[in-house]
């Protein structure tokens, strides 16, 4: 016994969509473009103060010899960042915890504190 099949070629392709145009595995930067856009106003520790904005803290390790955080970029880029080490020209990490991580902009003698749910506030007084 044989059981014999008649397919049309229309009904054998398979219904796709198409594509997206953005990539979904890199995250932000792909909504954003990734362009930063800056008045000419922009003084340098504005700037620098900018830069830090576009991380986000994904790790820290502390120990009594040494101590880094790990931060990660809009473009999905890993930096690693010892304590007294300069993340930006003149922001240096000078402190953390197991929840927060402190950058001092030498410029302004201003601290930026960011912790792990992104937030970053800036203060005079640390």
């Amino acid at each position: 016994m044989f059981l014999c099949v008649e397919l049309k070629a229309d009904e054998n392709k398979s219904k796709e969509e198409p594509l997206p145009l953005n990539d979904p595995f890199v995250g932000d930067a792909s909504l954003s473009g990734g362009v930063k856009v800056l008045s000419d106003g922009t003084t340098s520790s504005e700037q620098k103060r900018l830069d830090i904005f576009t991380y986000k803290l994904t790790g820290l390790v502390q120990s009594d010899s040494n101590s880094f955080i790990s931060l990660i970029n809009q473009d999905g880029e890993n930096v690693t960042v010892e304590i007294n080490e300069e993340v930006n020209e003149g922001v240096k990490l000078i402190d953390m915890n197991q929840k927060e991580v402190v950058f001092l902009v030498e410029e302004t003698d201003s601290y930026l504190i960011m912790n792990f749910k992104n937030e970053i506030k800036e203060t005079s007084e640390y």
